[in-house]
């Protein structure tokens, strides 16, 4: 395949569109697939670092006001790490995209680390070509449903739990959550829950995961037992 056909192959898969394919080129170049070492995706592994981690911190500042520093350094240090880009990178087949030298194979075993690297190298250049709005828009599609299961995890306030143990308590009964509906890929599938209790449906809500869809669920429908409208709406 020539490579002109591959890097197009390479954005239809990503689902981004490069101005500038040779920085595509460059991102996704191993080290034992480089001419020169200045060919290599090394040194833009190292800017995409920086602009993944400014990224997740700019998203959870702004869209979380609520969040104590603690928290939020544990969400990004999580959202950020070698394990989550190199799961990541698997999942939206990164893999497929990766320019090996001959010892090498994209079928075979690869280190983590490789495919890791290469993610924020392919964030590099994402930014170099479009600027950080360009990146933000690649790096919240990908990392947004990893943030959202950290504040699941770090989340004081279990609103299942509450929400069973009030209504225990008035009316005796146990919440029935259902899954309405699913969409999205494997990768980016996002769940839509609806909460019942006696009979009585509440509002529904969506997540990236099952999890985070049925705490929301839980969240609108105990606010609406006490009077409140709904956080999640849609």
């Amino acid at each position: 395949m020539e490579l002109e056909e591959f890097l197009t192959n390479c954005q239809k898969k990503l689902g981004v569109d490069f101005r500038n394919t040779e920085l595509l080129r460059h991102a996704l170049t191993h080290s034992s697939g480089a001419v020169h070492p200045n060919e290599s995706n090394e040194r833009m592994e190292f800017l995409g670092d920086s602009v993944l981690g400014y990224i997740i911190c700019d998203h959870l500042y702004r869209t979380y006001p609520d969040i104590q520093e603690g928290a939020m350094t544990k969400i990004k240090s999580s959202v950020v790490s070698r394990t989550t880009c190199h799961r990541l990178a698997e999942e939206i087949g990164l893999r497929e995209c990766l320019i090996l030298g001959r010892g090498m194979s994209r079928l075979g075993k690869i280190p983590g680390s490789v495919l890791a690297n290469t993610m924020e190298a392919f964030i590099a250049a994402l930014y170099l070509d479009g600027g950080l709005e360009k990146a933000r828009k690649f790096i919240l599609r990908i990392f947004r449903g990893e943030i959202e299961k950290m504040l699941v995890d770090n989340d004081a306030d279990n609103f299942k739990s509450l929400l069973q143990d009030y209504v225990h308590r008035k009316l005796g009964k146990v919440p029935e959550y259902k899954i309405i509906e699913t969409t999205g890929p494997d990768h980016l599938r996002s769940f839509h829950v609806g909460v019942k209790i006696g009979g009585e449906s509440f509002p529904s809500a969506w997540g990236a995961t099952k999890k985070i869809a049925e705490q929301r669920a839980a969240e609108n429908a105990l606010a609406v037992m006490k009077g409140d409208p709904p956080k999640y709406v849609h």
